[in-house]
């Protein structure tokens, strides 16, 4: 008997609440073949198809006004080799789930991002990234996928079987199909010592190179209004592990990360001329600490103030300047910005679509509070990211369109070239890839 829950409708948003769509119905298969079946029968009624995960993006990429298909019963490993050092898992499974049940096999990812809310398609599917001197995002990650297409059919792809699929299927925004399952690459646990500690703004940016270059993996916060910042590096160990104390790990990262953050974003945005002296506590809030763990317990941290953001990547080279030109218009503007901007950075890789796509870049993210007017600061923002060929994270508020995109990757046609011939009828469109694909 089928489990699939179909005929479902009502009012779609998405994690930070500005995104909103009505579609005719939402589907929940329990399997790939109750997903493909849905496929053909949106096909046979004219009506288009979008995926989507816990809602983490912050652009309308998983809107639509079709069929939305939750993929929350596809979860679950399908299985491991560990000859091959790989991991099958189903599309709709949260990166949570898949990182504890990973560190109970002794099997970790070799990099993920600051938070594992979201399901491992809806992740790789925008380009989610961490930071790294040598290791990539977590679509770099991934050695085979599975997806259902325009018409139904079930597609592989890896880079002997499908090779120009899996190229840009990686990271696919939605456009190509519907991801069904991901292999990723993996290996045995391993500990991370991170060291986190304030420094500077005038530091960070004066030894960035240097920060950068003796660590696997380095990452900063910098608070606007202020010249200070809260730095991270994290370095694999070989022990013993010394996880964050379970009183001390809730001060900070529940109490003072979370709670206090909160009500002071709340005080921020009722007065905002708090903000700049809210700003100068924020940033001394928290002291310097070491621990030694596991990586997800590494990587990632509890994130439970709602944010809006955009995110650009810069070349790698173009860091410094690109984020003293930030300070230099925050500075100068009347602008009230109480969320710290944060700085990463990736390798170059191989993948279409990637933000780093063929250079090595560095990734700036501003944030502005929910239900805070944010369009003044993104727009002052995004002015200064695009003038240094910035690439807006796909998942992340931005003004882009096609004829942009085309300049800033040279394998833009490649992609979209794919997409005429996966999906001419745009069976999986909508208003936000018109927008950044074409039509």
């Amino acid at each position: 008997m089928s489990t699939t829950v179909s005929g479902k409708s009502g009012t779609w948003r998405n994690w930070a609440g500005n995104v909103t769509a009505r579609p005719v119905r939402e589907v929940t298969p329990a399997s790939v073949e109750e997903l493909s079946a849905a496929v053909r029968k949106a096909a046979d009624e004219g009506l288009r198809v979008k995926a989507v995960g816990t809602g983490h993006s912050f652009t309308a990429a998983a809107a639509t006004d079709g069929v939305l298909i939750r993929p929350q019963l596809l979860t679950g490993i399908r299985g491991i080799d560990r000859e091959a050092g790989t991991v099958t898992v189903e599309a709709g499974t949260p990166l949570k789930r898949l990182n504890v049940a990973l560190a109970r096999e002794g099997l970790s990812l070799t990099n993920m991002g600051d938070i594992m809310e979201q399901t491992v398609s809806g992740a790789t599917s925008t380009g989610t990234h961490g930071t790294g001197r040598d290791s990539a995002s977590i679509a770099a990650q991934i050695k085979g996928l599975e997806l259902v297409t325009a018409d139904g059919s079930v597609l592989t792809c890896s880079e002997k079987e499908n090779p120009e699929v899996f190229a840009a299927a990686r990271i696919g925004i939605g456009a190509l199909g519907v991801v069904t399952a991901i292999t990723f690459s993996v290996e045995p646990v391993f500990l991370l010592t991170a060291r986190e500690e304030p420094m500077s703004f005038d530091k960070v940016t004066a030894d960035f190179d240097e920060l950068f270059a003796e660590n696997e993996h380095f990452e900063f916060y910098w608070f606007p209004h202020t010249g200070n910042c809260n730095t991270k590096r994290n370095n694999r160990s070989a022990g013993p592990e010394r996880p964050v104390g379970q009183l001390s790990g809730w001060i900070e990262d529940e109490f003072l990360s979370n709670g206090v953050f909160q009500v002071a974003n709340l005080l921020g945005r009722a007065v905002p001329a708090t903000i700049p002296t809210l700003a100068r506590v924020s940033s001394r809030a928290l002291s310097a600490r070491t621990y030694t763990d596991i990586p997800y317990k590494v990587f990632t941290s509890p994130r439970r103030v709602r944010f809006v953001e955009m995110e650009y990547a810069v070349p790698r080279e173009a860091l410094v300047e690109t984020l003293r030109e930030l300070k230099s218009m925050v500075d100068r503007s009347p602008l009230r910005v109480s969320f710290p901007v944060e700085v990463r950075t990736a390798p170059a890789d191989d993948i279409t679509l990637s933000t780093a796509s063929g250079r090595d870049s560095a990734y700036i993210a501003v944030h502005m509070f929910r239900g805070t007017p944010y369009q003044a600061y993104f727009t002052a923002a995004e002015r200064i990211f695009t003038a240094h060929e910035g690439r807006p994270h796909w998942g992340k508020v931005h003004t882009r369109d096609a004829e942009y995109f085309s300049g800033v990757y040279p394998r833009f046609g490649e992609f979209t070239a794919l997409r005429d011939r996966l999906d001419p009828e745009r069976r999986f469109g909508n208003d936000y890839l018109r927008r950044v694909l074409g039509s």
